[in-house]
């Protein structure tokens, strides 16, 4: 875990990066690597506080169906009940912006702070800017990712619970939940004005950089424009408990779990891979839920497999290298490999040392397996040292069998094989090259 932790920070120039592992329904790892701060330099640790930005999303829908639950307001609501001077956003549900299927223009489609974000605002000046725009297409009929609408939804939190929304939050789900460092990284003052609060000199800094250049501070968005979109910041230990509560539905009643992870079915019928505040996908048969996190100078991974007990939290303070990249090698190392990705990992490892079970093979698959082939794939394979990834990419059949492309990713080099595959499981051909993206 530490070598490819270590090599993804090396390749990808990020200060650091900070991870939490849960398997088998319990928190199994959590380490801190690389600078918190570069000048003067802080190591990062296991309690360095990160900015999650919009996995933030996560506990804003938890937060409004945790009111649904107290019967003080229902998902299907319309915006009017609470803002009935909006115009076309007023027939807009609660659900509608959960799911980003409510029209509502989002307020930051860039990867970079414009000029207005770098001055502060409130959620009032956001409503009255943004909401009361004419909606990008009718609500249900498009899904369309909506900071705007977060930032909605966590004002009628607000309105509805009498709380401010970190108040809320922190007496309903993170005292419960024994969340016990999370901070805003945008509160509010009494006045309503969300108040920039940068995290401490004991947490992490933010980091950018324009192409290939030097590592520079980042520029801090202005207050108030985070809200319930991306205003929260933890260390990767917290968002673990978090993900324990989703994968043991412990937190909120089954029905409300039921609605969470719940795709948005469209007017048309068109399941998008979003429900309320997560991501949903079903990989490779297994179901994965979770949220990506991008801000200014901070990026975040969140990744829960509720079926298999297991979640991957990668938090970082850059804003270039995606920490994706390093969840996936991580959950390589933690995920049970599915039937055929566990063949393919034994096959490489046999390829890599030069011999291979030849009852693995067709006949014409082992006609190609020379002896020359072998030696060849030893003396190139081999050095590259264990896999960090094994992906399958693409699956088709073909002359009645089936074809696969895989990704194959070791610390030095990024291969793909193409796999062609018998009915009775018998290799036809595996070949391996270097992947030239």
């Amino acid at each position: 875990m530490d070598s490819v932790v270590e090599e993804w920070l090396a390749s990808s120039g990020a200060p650091s990066a900070s991870i939490a592992i849960v398997q088998e329904g319990r928190l199994t790892y959590a380490k801190a690597y690389g600078a918190a701060r570069l000048k003067p330099r802080v190591p990062a640790t296991l309690a360095t506080r990160y900015a999650i930005d919009s996995v933030s999303k996560e506990f804003t829908a938890a937060a409004l169906l945790l009111l649904a639950e107290q019967g003080k307001l229902s998902l299907d609501d319309r915006i009017e009940k609470w803002f009935p001077e909006l115009r076309a956003a007023a027939a807009v549900t609660l659900r509608q912006l959960l799911t980003h299927t409510s029209g509502i223009r989002d307020y930051w489609p860039q990867d970079f702070l414009t000029p207005e974000m770098t001055r502060p605002t409130t959620t009032s000046a956001i409503i009255d800017e943004w909401v009361q725009r004419p909606l990008d297409f009718e609500p249900g009929t498009e899904w369309q990712y909506s900071n705007t609408g977060y930032v909605l939804a966590a004002a009628v939190v607000e309105k509805v619970s009498g709380e401010t929304l970190f108040d809320f939050l922190q007496q309903h789900v993170f005292a419960p939940l024994h969340m016990a460092r999370v901070t805003e990284y945008s509160p509010a003052d009494a006045a309503g004005a969300h108040l920039s609060a940068p995290l401490t000199a004991a947490d992490a800094a933010a980091y950018t950089r324009h192409g290939l250049g030097p590592v520079l501070p980042a520029p801090k968005e202005g207050a108030g424009w985070l809200f319930g979109a991306g205003n929260l910041a933890m260390q990767p230990s917290d968002l673990a408990r978090w993900d324990l509560s989703l994968m043991n539905r412990s937190l909120l009643k089954a029905q409300s779990y039921d609605q969470e992870f719940g795709p948005v079915v469209l007017k048309s019928g068109r399941t998008p891979d979003y429900a309320l505040g997560l991501a949903v996908q079903n990989i490779d048969g297994r179901l994965r839920v979770g949220h990506a996190g991008a801000g200014s100078g901070f990026l975040a991974d969140n990744r829960v497999w509720p079926k298999d007990k297991a979640a991957v939290i990668v938090l970082t303070n850059n804003d270039w290298a995606q920490p994706s990249d390093l969840s996936e090698r991580i959950a390589f190392m933690v995920l049970a490999p599915t039937p055929e990705e566990a063949r393919v990992r034994d096959l490489f490892q046999a390829l890599q040392h030069g011999t291979v079970d030849r009852r693995w093979f067709s006949t014409t698959g082992n006609f190609y397996m020379t002896s020359t082939v072998l030696a060849d794939l030893r003396s190139s394979l081999g050095p590259l040292g264990p896999a960090r990834l094994i992906e399958l990419e693409r699956e088709a059949q073909r002359g009645g069998m089936t074809l696969r492309r895989w990704k194959i990713l070791c610390r030095a080099a990024r291969l793909e094989a193409t796999e062609r595959s018998n009915p009775d499981g018998k290799f036809e051909e595996f070949m391996i090259a270097r992947r030239e993206d």
